[in-house]
């Protein structure tokens, strides 16, 4: 397979994907698209272009150059910027765009480019990019920090995994890890306008989007508002209502309340306990050590304060309203024993977004880990699902 920019070919599958879209090509558009690729090390005649799609078939030079046109079209170029298709006059033509051909299982550059963007009421929202291919954009979740997930246990293996085969745009939302901490409004509304802020610095135009636990609903939000935007989505631990907003008995909304109220005090009292009954939840199959890196985590993206008003807003979250109406193809994945979010909200999300294809994968974890028999499942899934997996 090679990528360039936002694009896949899969010569063995006689396809083009472009944003995660599968593109229609004519057969010939296709040769000649992937006999340029094969040879951009060079100038390719346009004799030689002309046998290699045509054979001993007689054409004039006029059909080499529709071909060609229709090709740059379809990858995003044009005569004028020429940007992956260069034209040299008199000669032919050359393949110049930047081509990475993945390696399986090869060591992912973990070079990464932070930037910072400005999200709505002037607030400094941090992102960063990593890893070559079509572009993949992650919704922000708990408690995120662009620095130091790359040397967490928790998030490392996530971040290696979706940077093999994407250019993964991740970002740190409102409140935590190098964004701003001290805002005024730490809402969901404004969750999603730090999604849209950061596209829009990325310089993305057409993308896939993922959504892990809460934000899998700013994930369905954001796909709402920009339609012509988000190719696909893929929702992970995913919910469309909070603790607060799905109780409907007495005995629920007794409970969600004590679960509420027993974060608020935990954490205002700093209390390490409680962080640990938290861990466990999220990562009931976890080791001791996995736990205390979860700890560790937390306490370093943000203040105290901020993680009660996190927790605040997460309860009180509802896009069940917005969930019918996601255009784009849609995959949720779920943990068949996720403590911390029911297999009941995924199952929820399936019914109420349009055409959603529900997986559940063989874990106890909402996290999942590097070590667990569900984390190549996780992949395979979304990589199948996102048409950038091998054949």
């Amino acid at each position: 397979m090679y990528r360039f920019g936002d694009c896949l070919v899969d010569p063995r599958r006689f396809e083009l994907r472009r944003g995660g879209d599968r593109v229609h090509l004519e057969p010939q558009v296709f040769t000649l698209l992937v006999h340029l690729i094969e040879h951009r090390d060079r100038v390719v005649a346009k004799t030689e272009l002309l046998d290699a799609v045509w054979g001993d078939r007689f054409v004039s030079d006029s059909a080499l150059t529709s071909r060609v046109k229709s090709l740059r079209r379809a990858v995003g170029d044009d005569g004028n910027s020429q940007r992956v298709v260069a034209t040299v006059h008199g000669v032919g033509y050359r393949f110049v765009a930047e081509v990475a051909e993945p390696g399986g299982d090869g060591p992912v550059d973990r070079t990464q480019h932070i930037r910072y963007c400005m999200s709505s009421g002037g607030v400094r929202v941090a992102f960063a990019t990593s890893g070559a291919g079509p572009p993949l954009v992650k919704a922000a979740n708990w408690l995120t920090h662009l620095d130091l997930e790359w040397a967490s246990p928790i998030w490392s293996h996530w971040l290696d995994g979706l940077s093999r085969r994407h250019r993964l745009v991740r970002y740190d939302e409102r409140g935590c890890g190098l964004s701003d901490w001290e805002v005024a409004d730490l809402g969901f509304d404004a969750w999603v306008d730090d999604l849209e802020a950061v596209v829009d610095a990325a310089g993305l135009d057409r993308f896939p989007l993922l959504g892990v636990s809460q934000g899998g609903a700013v994930a369905i939000a954001y796909a709402v508002r920009h339609p012509e935007r988000v190719s696909r989505l893929v929702l992970v631990g995913a919910y469309c209502r909070g603790r607060l907003a799905r109780a409907r008995t007495p005995e629920e909304r007794e409970e969600a309340e004590l679960d509420l109220q027993l974060g608020r005090i935990g954490w205002r009292r700093d209390d390490p306990t409680f962080r640990q009954v938290f861990a466990s939840q999220f990562l009931p199959d976890g080791t001791r050590e996995t736990w205390d890196a979860f700890n560790d985590l937390q306490r370093a993206t943000t203040s105290t304060a901020n993680v009660v008003r996190f927790l605040d807003a997460f309860a009180r979250i509802d896009v069940s309203a917005l969930a019918p109406r996601v255009a784009c193809p849609t995959l949720i994945l779920h943990s068949r024993g996720d403590l911390r979010v029911p297999c009941s909200q995924a199952q929820e999300l399936a019914a109420l977004v349009p055409g959603g294809e529900l997986r559940f994968l063989p874990s106890r974890n909402h996290v999942l880990t590097a070590d667990e028999p569900a984390w190549p499942v996780f992949l395979a899934e979304v990589e199948r699902f996102l048409g950038t997996g091998p054949a």
